[in-house]
């Protein structure tokens, strides 16, 4: 098969790339934009280090076929802060200290953006079915359940006072 040229909106930017129909998600990102915030782990999509947002939802991007993606919006952890301003969920990860190696952390805070963004008000159950494709070896989960809770509050709190 020939190569293609695909158009995706990355990180709310327009970018174009050409990709042979063996390029991945995950490999575009990392090889073509220099994006090195998709981890490359299991490269079969069970451990979630390469989460990413594809039009809003979390996919594993070392299983997703870049040609597929033409014309959507995919959101990486490097698109989220603003500046040195980290989002919401990124500050929980940081106060909550729900890091440690930091390999898991990129996908980790991708999973729980698109819950909160869906369900703004999760349950612990929401967020550990949201975050049950990535695997953190470091923290024992606890610290990111309770960041990821910590961020709905802050969002939740955040959206009241701009009423």
């Amino acid at each position: 098969m020939p190569s293609t040229i695909v158009t995706l909106t990355l990180n709310g930017t327009e970018r174009e790339l050409i990709a042979r129909p063996s390029t991945t998600l995950l490999g575009a990102l990392r090889e073509t934009f220099g994006l090195m915030g998709a981890k490359r782990g299991c490269g079969q999509g069970g451990c979630g280090s390469c989460t990413v947002l594809l039009d809003g939802r979390p996919v594993v991007a070392c299983l997703v076929p870049v040609v597929t993606v033409d014309g959507c919006a995919v959101e990486t952890i490097e698109g989220l802060a603003d500046g040195d301003r980290l989002t919401d969920v990124q500050q929980a990860f940081v106060d909550g200290f729900a890091t440690q190696c930091g390999f898991c952390t990129p996908g980790m805070i991708m999973s729980a953006t698109a819950l909160l963004d869906r369900e703004p008000d999760p349950t612990r159950q929401d967020v550990t079915e949201a975050i049950c494709g990535n695997v953190c070896r470091c923290t024992g989960y606890e610290p990111i359940i309770t960041a990821v809770l910590s961020a709905a509050q802050r969002r939740r709190a955040a959206a009241k006072a701009d009423v």
